[in-house]
């Protein structure tokens, strides 16, 4: 449901007192976005998967233990990267994968699209 012109000129001037009053906070608040700890968990999660796979392989002639252990931290890792996918959802990650694509953060991709 959209804010009605009392809201938005309400919204308006509450963002005009933030920016005047600590324009530190306002860019920040400007940038974070609800998903930037799921992203952040996906990159974990794929250098842990990469990391696992190389440890799986490297160690597999030395001692099927450590390739064991290689594998689970391969297995680990992947689970937790589908589980931020789930998190950030379709929506949201075709935002963020678009906001790599043109080099903008994601609040600029989305100032973009709404305009």
């Amino acid at each position: 449901m959209p804010l009605s012109e009392d809201e938005q000129r309400i919204l308006d001037e509450i963002e005009r007192g933030l920016k005047e009053s600590d324009p530190r906070l306002a860019k920040e608040v400007g940038e974070t976005t609800i998903y930037r700890h799921a992203l952040g968990s996906l990159k974990w999660a794929m250098a842990g998967v990469l990391l696992g796979a190389v440890a799986m392989i490297s160690t597999l002639t030395i001692h099927w233990a450590l390739a064991f252990a290689g594998f689970v931290l391969m297995l680990v890792s992947a689970m937790g990267l589908e589980k931020n996918l789930r998190v950030m959802g379709k929506a949201s990650f075709s935002q963020v994968s678009s906001a790599f694509k043109t080099g903008r953060t994601a609040s600029e991709a989305e100032a973009v699209d709404e305009d």
